[in-house]
Order: structure tokens, then C-alpha cells, then sequence
């Protein structure tokens, strides 16, 4: 009878909100500049990752292993910057840092499905890479279109069932002291930190997760370039190695806008108390500014993309030039 009414009482205690109270960049000085920063950001984000995937999918050239990883890319940085920027820009404009429960679970986990996504297709960019030097020759035998396909697929679906069930465990939660969250949008740690209930199973997939989207990724992307460091040393010559590794240039930029200010908070965290503040804005920038340059770093240093963007400059001179010649006649 006693288990009854214990079980019973844990019922009527628990509590899951109508809305949270995102504090965001409450008490951080200069917030507007940074709104102003975060909205070119974004359009800056969404035309570059737009252009990237109409180049892709109209230029066949392009319809090549390297470049399906690169699309997949820059669809998930595009995901990722509707997902997170427009909820903050919001709150700007109008002062409104509610956000219902649903929507609160919602946002948590697009933001979240897109930066691992994107941090997976790291790892499979930087494989094909490896093949690419180390194996040259049966290249094309390994690592073709199917293959790029499938182990993107299976990419969005991991992504899928492990960010889903880890967003579904906060709904075991109960809110009964605060609803306020001190982050910039839903994030994961800092809802289930202000349960009330155990949530011993949400750090442990919080840890899970970190592990397999933050270190793992790394440690195998750093495997990967070791092994194409070996190879380059096995080049004789300083053109042959210069030219393999320029193919690599955009890939290891890229990593390093994406990787580097994550390590770098989690680093500072560990090393000392990081002020609540110095993490908000410092996660928030390592969100928002990667969408917004990988696809700058892509365009600007691979042939493919500025042979294009020439050709599509030169065939809007020469329409130019054509319609102004029919319009004097």
C-alpha cells in the first residue's frame, strides 16, 4: 500500500511546463551588435549553402563521390542555421524568450540532428580523401557514388534514432523548481540539468552523445591524415606532395571552424570555471559561424566550384551584353 501512494505522489508531482524561459544573452553586454552580426551571418549562410547545392545538383561534372559528401554538408549547415538563427533573431526582435515545451523539444533536436550530421560527413570526407592519396589508383573502385550514398544514409539515420531517443528521455522529466533555461536556445545539458527528478540516464546519453559526435569524429578524421601524411612522404617530389595536399586544404579549414571552438569550450570548462556568459556566447558562435564559412571555404579553394562560378559569370556577362545589343537595335 505504501508503494501505492509513493507511486502516486511521484504522479502528482510531476511537472512538464507549458513553456520555457530561454534567458539567452541576458546581462551580456552589447547583445545588439551581436543580433546584427547573427542576422548577415545567416544570410550570408543560407545563399552560400543554397548556391553550393544548386551548383551540385545542376552541374553533372559534380555528380561525383567528394561532391555528394560536400552537398550533404552543406545541407545539414543549412538546417542547422534555419534551425538555431531565426529563434534567436526572434527573441531579438520581439523580446520573446518563451517557447513552448513542444517547441522547445523540436528545436533541441534539429539542432542538434545537423551539427552531428555535419560532423559525420566530416569523417566520411576525410576517408575519401585517404583513398584519394593513399590509393590513387583503385580510387574510383572503392569509393563511388553508391557507396557515398549509402554511408550517408546511414548517417542521417543514426543521426535520427540516437538524437531522437536521447530528445524523447527529457520528456521522463519533471520541472517543478525553474523553467528557465541559460542557454541561447534548447539545449540539451541545460534542460535536464533544472529537473527535478533524477536525470542520471539524460547526463549519461549527454556524455554518449559528446563522445560520439565530438572525439570520435576527431580521433578517426586525425587517423585519416596520418595516414595521407605517410603517403605524401612516400612522394618524391615537393609538386607531387604539394599538389595532393592542396585537395585536402578545404577539408582540413573546414574541420577546424567546426571542431576547433567546440574543443576549445569543452577545454576551458574543464581547465577552469568558465563564467556562464563566456559559454553561451562562445557555443553560440561555434554554431553559427561554420554554416557560414564552410561553403566560403569549399567555393574558394576547389577548381570544380571556381571554374563554375566563371562560367556562370561569364554566360551573365555575355546575356548582359546580348540584351543590351538587342535593345539599341
Amino acid at each position: 500500500m505504501s508503494t501505492l501512494n509513493s507511486s502516486l505522489l511521484q504522479n502528482m508531482s510531476f511537472v512538464r511546463p507549458e513553456y520555457f524561459y530561454i534567458s539567452g544573452f541576458s546581462g551580456i553586454p552589447f547583445t545588439n551588435y551581436y543580433f546584427i552580426f547573427l542576422f548577415f551571418t545567416y544570410i550570408i549562410a543560407v545563399f552560400g549553402n543554397s548556391l553550393v547545392l544548386i551548383m551540385i545538383v545542376t552541374d553533372r561534372s559534380l555528380h561525383i563521390p567528394k561532391y555528394i559528401g560536400i552537398f550533404n554538408l552543406a545541407l545539414a549547415d543549412f538546417g542547422e542555421t534555419n534551425a538555431l538563427i531565426p529563434n534567436l533573431m526572434k527573441t531579438f526582435l520581439f523580446d520573446s524568450q518563451y517557447i513552448s515545451y513542444n517547441a522547445c523539444l523540436a528545436n533541441m533536436f534539429f539542432v542538434f540532428f545537423f551539427n552531428n550530421v555535419q560532423a559525420l560527413t566530416l569523417v566520411v570526407l576525410a576517408y575519401d580523401r585517404f583513398i584519394a592519396i593513399r590509393l590513387p589508383l583503385r580510387y574510383h573502385a572503392i569509393v563511388n557514388n553508391s557507396l557515398m550514398t549509402t554511408a550517408l544514409m546511414a548517417i542521417w539515420t543514426f543521426c535520427t534514432a540516437l538524437v531522437g531517443s536521447t530528445v524523447v528521455l527529457i520528456t521522463r522529466l519533471s520541472f517543478c523548481k525553474t523553467h528557465v533555461i541559460k542557454s541561447y536556445f534548447c539545449d540539451y545539458g541545460p534542460v535536464y540539468t533544472i529537473a527535478c527528478n533524477d536525470n542520471t540516464i539524460n547526463s549519461v546519453m549527454a556524455k554518449i552523445c559528446t563522445v560520439l559526435f565530438v572525439y570520435v569524429p576527431l580521433i578517426a578524421i586525425t587517423i585519416s591524415y596520418l595516414g595521407i601524411l605517410l603517403s605524401l612522404s612516400k612522394i618524391t617530389t615537393w609538386a607531387g606532395r604539394f599538389k595532393a595536399l592542396k585537395t585536402c586544404v578545404s577539408h582540413l579549414l573546414v574541420v577546424g571552424i567546426c571542431f576547433l571552438p567546440v574543443l576549445s569550450t569543452y577545454i576551458a570548462a574543464l581547465t577552469f570555471s568558465l563564467h556562464p556568459n563566456a559559454r553561451i556566447v562562445s557555443t553560440s558562435l561555434s554554431s553559427a559561424l561554420p554554416p557560414m564559412l564552410n561553403p566560403i571555404m569549399y567555393v574558394l579553394n576547389t577548381k570544380e566550384f571556381k571554374d563554375l562560378l566563371f562560367k556562370i559569370n561569364m554566360y551573365t556577362v555575355h546575356s548582359i551584353k546580348s540584351n543590351n545589343v538587342a535593345g539599341t537595335m
